[in-house]
C-alpha cells in the first residue's frame, strides 16, 4: 500500500473520535497511529508526519498510539496439581482493570480464540486494539473480527500483572507449607 493510499483510506474512515481536547485533527492522528501499527517506530512516524507538514512531538504521537491500544492480552504457563496449564488474561491499559482470565490445558491459537470469544461475550471490545506478543494471537483475534498488533516493547501492564500473580502464588505455597 502506498503512502497516498494509506492517507486517503485513513481520511475516508468514519469520524468516530476517541480523543478529546486534541489540537491535531482526528484523521491525522489516526493516520499517525496506522503508520506506527504498520511497523514504523514512533520517531519514523513523527518524521513522515513532518514531511507532510504536521509537526508533533514524539510524546504526542506516543500518546496517540497508546490511547488506541486499549487492552493487552497474554498467557503464562503455570502448574496446577503438577500438570502444566496456560493461564490467559486481558488487562485494560487505561484503567488497569483485569478484563478476563481463563485457564486451558494447552496453549495455541485455538485456546486463545476461545479466550477472546469469552472476553467478547462479556465486554464490548469490538473497537479495541489488543497488544499481543505472538502471531498466533492475531489469528485468534481475526477469528472474532477483533483487532490486534504485535508489540513486544510496551506490554508492561500484563507482564507486571502476571509477575504479581506468580509472586502471590509462590507466597501462598510458602505459607501453606508453614505451620502457624
Amino acid at each position: 500500500m502506498q503512502l497516498a493510499d494509506l492517507l486517503r483510506e485513513t481520511l475516508e474512515m468514519d469520524s468516530q473520535d476517541v480523543w478529546e481536547n486534541e489540537r491535531t485533527p482526528t484523521p491525522v492522528r489516526r493516520f499517525g497511529v496506522r503508520l506506527h501499527t504498520a511497523g514504523l517506530s514512533i520517531r519514523e512516524t513523527v518524521a513522515i508526519l513532518e514531511l507532510l507538514g504536521v509537526e508533533r512531538s514524539h510524546g504526542a504521537v506516543w500518546n496517540w498510539v497508546h490511547r488506541l491500544s486499549e487492552a493487552q492480552s497474554d498467557e503464562k504457563q503455570i502448574k496446577v496439581d503438577g500438570e502444566k496449564k496456560w493461564f490467559y488474561a486481558a488487562v485494560d491499559v487505561d484503567s488497569k482493570l483485569l478484563l478476563e482470565v481463563d485457564v486451558f490445558s494447552r496453549c495455541g491459537t485455538d485456546p486463545a480464540a476461545a479466550f477472546f470469544h469469552r472476553l467478547s461475550e462479556k465486554h464490548n471490545v469490538a473497537d479495541t486494539v489488543f497488544l499481543v506478543d505472538t502471531g498466533g494471537y492475531l489469528t485468534a483475534l481475526s477469528r472474532h473480527d477483533l483487532s490486534g498488533r504485535l508489540d513486544y516493547r510496551i506490554r508492561n501492564h500484563i507482564e507486571k500483572w502476571f509477575q504479581t500473580v506468580t509472586m502471590r502464588i509462590d507466597r501462598s505455597h510458602l505459607l501453606a507449607g508453614q505451620s502457624i
